[in-house]
């Protein structure tokens, strides 16, 4: 039966619903078109007379053999098309054996043999579209500008159009009564949404303005009676009478007062797509309602102009930090031996010598973007905020990395867990826990390193300083004699001094009369010593400007208007004459350089030996 429809289908006698139209021998077909159907029209005439199998199996076998897709609302009965496989693929000949191939992948338009899907297929969302999404502007991406600058053209003429259309010109009751429809020039009325009403004009008795003219209207009953006196009034009958016509027009009030909804409505999803129930930035991590949530660090490329010659005075910790940098310029020397650099350090050691300036010049030494926040930001009034931000700011050093992060007064966020919280978890602690997880989420090649400072290591975590988190403690001290030479070497490079100055001799001067000094310290010195020149109008730094700077620094402003009693001079005078008579007769006493007192509290300045930094017992 099967096979003699199919006799039938080729004959033209008749064809199947869906089935492609049939081509016989002398149709009009090309010849692959042609010997194609031959031999399907001798296969259905052999397998005729010899198969015993249903109607819908013998057509769907045949049209499987021949034809490379199947008829249209046929696909369903191609069992091999779920695989992916085309029927049109030729078959193992004479016993050889073929590489398998792997599963194609059905195509977009689902209408090939294994499509069995819908017609078209699902269009792949594009970048900009699945960026804007997740709560991110794409304004870096083209076809997102052009859509955005069409969309902006299109609503600004429209804003336009209802802006600056002509408005035509107001007239009275009274103007229209006698000027337009007792001279018999209106040719109709119309009543625009029952609020005024438009006068048009009979052809060829328009204003010479040109200007349609219009004019309000209190009830639409009282303008119809008005109307109907006056018409009789003026012995208008009939046809003549002036027709009236109601028409309803947009004027754009309605869409400029929807305009505010709409923007606080895109405001407020824009939002909640960015916040916990949405899904945060790309490449960061859950922005928060109104961006609370996200990290506050700032990302320094290529602002960084700091090396290691611009820091002084702790040879030791750059000597130790310079690995941190071998590894970043050069990770593959580690990992080809098997070797896991330190994950972070912690820099400590008191305010002002330096733990900053030392990050930053590893950044620029290394060639590599420099982050940094400090450990209060990361704690605000709203909870959830705190590591909210920490898992934004790992997710900032990820996308650049590699990369140093530095965490400023880590002791804001990492002081000892368990106290003063009554046994419940604070948001610090909550925000300590986060930073916990995330550090120890780094793996070795992530090529981020992780630089903290604090003066008070004290009060830290004991989590927060085992291995594989900071691996090491750092400890940054006031400079010594050297270190403070080296540090006013650097700092006197950019001043404009006295020709008769050297600048090697006037550094380790400077240092012998700053003992106990910081590297802000003696930054800070070399500054007021520039401002004092400027005061005093000179044209450079002299060696007096260091000393006044040096003594500003220590006691702070000279008080030349303070007036002591005479009883008071007295008292001062003898305070410091026994300074200066018990110096002189210890033996081991520094020389007296200078008396400093503030009322009855003095001191005294002495200059520190060569080279030591502790003095020995006077008495």
């Amino acid at each position: 039966m099967a096979h003699r429809c199919l006799l039938l289908w080729g004959r033209g006698a008749c064809r199947p619903r869906g089935l492609p139209p049939p081509l016989v021998p002398g149709g009009r077909a090309g010849p692959t078109e042609r010997l194609c159907l031959q031999t399907l029209y001798r296969y259905a005439t052999t397998q005729a007379k010899t198969s015993r199998n249903s109607l819908l199996t013998d057509v769907i076998a045949a049209y499987q053999r021949f034809c490379s897709r199947p008829p249209k609302g046929f696909e369903k009965y191609f069992p091999n098309g779920k695989n992916g496989k085309k029927a049109s693929e030729p078959k193992e000949v004479m016993g050889e054996k073929k590489e398998p191939k792997p599963a194609a992948a059905p195509r977009a338009s689902g209408g090939g043999v294994g499509g069995g899907g819908k017609r078209g297929g699902k269009k792949d969302d594009s970048h900009w579209w699945s960026r804007f999404q997740k709560g991110d502007v794409p304004w870096d991406d083209k076809e997102f500008r052009m859509y955005f600058l069409w969309t902006a053209l299109f609503w600004g003429g429209v804003m336009l159009y209802f802006l600056f259309r002509s408005s035509g010109r107001e007239i009275t009751w009274k103007d229209f009564v006698n000027n337009y429809l007792s001279k018999g020039v209106v040719d109709r009325l119309e009543v625009v949404n029952k609020r005024f009403v438009r006068v048009t004009f009979t052809p060829g008795k328009t204003p010479v303005d040109g200007q349609y003219v219009w004019f309000n209207i209190g009830s639409v009953d009282t303008f119809e009676r008005n109307l109907e006196t006056l018409q009789q009034e003026l012995g208008i009958e009939g046809e003549n009478r002036v027709p009236v016509v109601y028409i309803a027009e947009s004027d754009g009030s309605f869409l400029l007062s929807m305009l505010p909804t709409a923007l606080i409505i895109a405001f407020l999803l824009y939002t909640i797509r960015r916040g916990p129930a949405g899904i945060g930035r790309s490449g960061r991590g859950m922005g928060g309602l109104f961006s609370v949530g996200e990290t506050t660090a700032k990302v320094l490329k290529d602002e960084i102009d700091v090396k290691f010659k611009d820091v002084a005075g702790c040879e030791e910790a750059k000597l130790e930090i310079m690995e941190f940098v071998n590894f970043l310029k050069n990770p593959k020397q580690y990992q080809d031996l098997g070797a896991k650099i330190p994950k972070g350090a912690i820099l400590t050691g008191p305010p002002g010598t330096g733990k900053t300036l030392l990050a930053k010049a590893t950044a620029g030494e290394a060639n590599v973007p420099f982050i940094t926040v400090s450990g209060s930001e990361f704690l605000e009034m709203f909870v959830g905020v705190g590591p909210a931000r920490v898992r934004d700011l790992f997710a900032l050093a990820r996308k650049n990395a590699p990369c140093i992060l530095f965490i400023d007064e880590i002791d804001a966020v990492g002081r000892k867990r368990g106290r003063g919280n009554f046994g419940g978890q604070s948001e610090q602690e909550n925000t300590l826990n986060q930073l916990l997880v995330e550090m120890d989420g780094f793996n070795t090649t992530t090529n981020v390193v992780i630089l903290a400072g604090t003066n008070r290591p004290d009060i830290l975590d004991p989590a927060l300083l085992r291995p594989g988190r900071f691996d090491r403690q750092i400890f940054i001290g006031p400079p010594d004699i050297k270190g403070r030479a080296s540090i006013f070497k650097v700092h006197l490079r950019p001043l404009k001094l006295d020709s008769t100055l050297e600048k090697e001799k006037l550094a380790r001067k400077l240092a012998s009369l700053t003992p106990g000094f910081s590297g802000a310290d003696v930054a800070n010195v070399c500054n007021e010593a520039a401002l004092i020149a400027a005061r005093h109008l000179s044209d450079s730094i002299n060696q007096k400007h260091f000393e006044q700077a040096i003594e500003r620094v220590i006691g702070g402003l000279e008080k030349k208007t303070q007036v002591l009693q005479p009883e008071e001079k007295k008292t001062v005078a003898y305070h410091e004459a026994g300074h200066a008579v018990a110096g002189w007769y210890l033996e081991h006493a520094d020389p007296l350089l200078r008396p400093r007192s503030c009322w009855l509290v003095s001191g005294a300045r002495r200059p520190a030996p060569e080279g030591q930094e502790v003095g020995a017992e006077s008495c």
